[in-house]
């Protein structure tokens, strides 16, 4: 026993007693985390936080979310948890709004791209920069449909953001979202191109946006989503939330339609924007099918305003839009975005899809004008069609004079029976319908023909009109 205790001992010394294990991080891993570094270092000194206040008035809840007043979508001021962050007494006459966000300099001489639900309409604006230099700022313009706005501050030799192509972006790839997230500034989250093109959301007028899932925060709105190389691509705008902070899905406004904007605000000293003069929807497959196409692409034209350049040109309902100066269009909310991005005036040609034929249309870009404003129709004596299973009637003359219908144009829906083929395909009461693949209807005997029709056919398509918006909706038959 004494013997084997030796050994043991003796093997202890010669061996050595046991060193602690140092723990080294892969080679990539590290070169990963000193380029989110350079990227930090590069970027952060050009972010600013803004601080902007107003006057009386109602409360912040009530007045300062421009969109997403509904779960799950709130913009970066909503949701009561951070009350405390918003609302700040005055010594007198009420409530002062504080409205904090953040913008990143474009220009040593001051120019801040930020977002207009920032600084719109309010009475003060300031502007801390790192190091907690403080300015008062001056709005040079507001576009409130792409939510982007231009401050000044008086300063000069300040440290600037490069812009990068917001066009080259791809999902998956790396972003990291800077900004002042509940007024601590300088922050820099992590994350990843989660969608590109996210349209149809009813934040503001025209959308294109990046969806991320870097963790961003109310105080965020109006940072930039920067690309590896240090690039802005993007101005983090709003976020998808229940409890008014972060769950993994931001918007931020491409880096390209944004420096648009900004160019137009700064150069022009204000947004002028293309019109076709066409309303317009989505195709689905059923609708697709009607018009004899398998190509679910495009956008459908369900109307025109009248002397557009649209009109002008031969641009008919039903027309589906497929190219726009040779670019492809995939739905009615891109051809929308790129018609708005297109100067008055701009000759452009027009591919459109009308029939079995594909037609070019040559025309000139209109301007947009509050006069002037076509956009995406939203989706979606007595008679009862039962192969549809709605009821209809003609159209009292009071609702066409109102709905500006000629007398005796179209059949007005007074029922929708819920497991019918209308209330599949969207049909409302109150939707008054214009034709039946592509035939006027004025009275119910014509119009149960055409059904009967169509049936045979295993698919129908129908024109209404729902309050001002004329649209089309699709259904089979199997």
């Amino acid at each position: 026993m004494l013997i084997q205790v030796v050994v043991l001992v003796t093997i202890f010394f010669m061996v050595g007693a046991p060193h602690p294990v140092r723990a080294e991080a892969p080679p990539l891993l590290k070169q990963l985390g000193d380029a989110f570094v350079q990227v930090a270092d590069k970027v952060t000194p050009a972010v600013v936080n803004i601080s902007s206040t107003r006057k009386g008035g109602v409360t912040m809840g009530e007045g300062m979310e421009p969109f997403f007043k509904d779960f799950p979508f709130r913009d970066f001021f909503g949701g009561d948890p951070f009350k405390h962050f918003r609302e700040h007494p005055r010594q007198r006459g009420g409530p002062m709004q504080v409205a904090v966000g953040s913008g990143v300099i474009v220009s040593a001489n001051g120019t801040i791209l930020t977002n207009a639900h920032v600084v719109k309409d309010m009475d003060e604006i300031k502007v801390t920069l790192p190091g907690n230099r403080s300015y008062t700022a001056k709005v040079i313009g507001t576009d409130p449909a792409s939510d982007i706005a231009v401050i000044k501050i008086d300063a000069s030799s300040l440290p600037t953001a490069t812009f990068g192509d917001s066009g080259k972006l791809r999902v998956g790839e790396i972003v990291l979202a800077v900004g002042n997230p509940f007024g601590l500034a300088g922050t820099v989250t992590r994350g990843v191109v989660s969608a590109t093109g996210r349209t149809n959301m009813g934040i503001i007028d025209y959308e294109d946006f990046i969806q991320t899932d870097a963790p961003i925060n109310p105080g965020n709105s109006g940072g930039p989503l920067v690309n590896i190389d240090g690039e802005v691509v993007g101005i983090t705008t709003a976020i998808a939330t229940s409890s008014g902070g972060y769950q993994g899905i931001g918007f931020a406004i491409p880096s390209n339609s944004a420096k648009l904007v900004m160019d137009e605000i700064v150069n022009e000293g204000k947004v002028r924007r293309g019109l076709l003069g066409v309303n317009i929807q989505d195709l689905n497959e059923a609708l697709a099918k009607s018009f004899g196409t398998s190509d679910t692409n495009g956008a459908l034209v369900t109307s025109l305003v009248a002397g557009s350049a649209a009109e002008k040109a031969g641009i008919k309902p039903g027309d589906i839009i497929v190219k726009f100066n040779g670019k492809p269009i995939s739905s009615a909310s891109e051809l929308k975005n790129t018609v708005g991005q297109t100067k008055p005036g701009t000759q452009a040609t027009v591919t459109i899809h009308r029939g079995k034929e594909t037609l070019d249309v040559n025309l000139t870009v209109g301007e947009l004008t509050p006069k002037t404003v076509a956009s995406a129709s939203p989706a979606p004596t007595s008679g009862t069609s039962n192969e549809l299973g709605i009821a209809v009637e003609n159209v009292p003359a009071p609702m066409a004079e109102k709905m500006g219908l000629k007398e005796g144009e179209g059949l007005v829906v007074k029922h929708v029976d819920s497991d019918g083929a209308a209330s599949r395909m969207g049909l409302q009461e109150g939707d008054v319908i214009l034709d039946v693949d592509g035939k006027p209807v004025s009275d119910i005997s014509t119009f149960n023909k055409e059904v009967d029709v169509a049936k045979e056919n295993k698919v129908i398509r129908l024109k209404l009109q729902r309050g001002p918006a004329v649209i089309y909706l699709a259904t089979t038959w199997e």
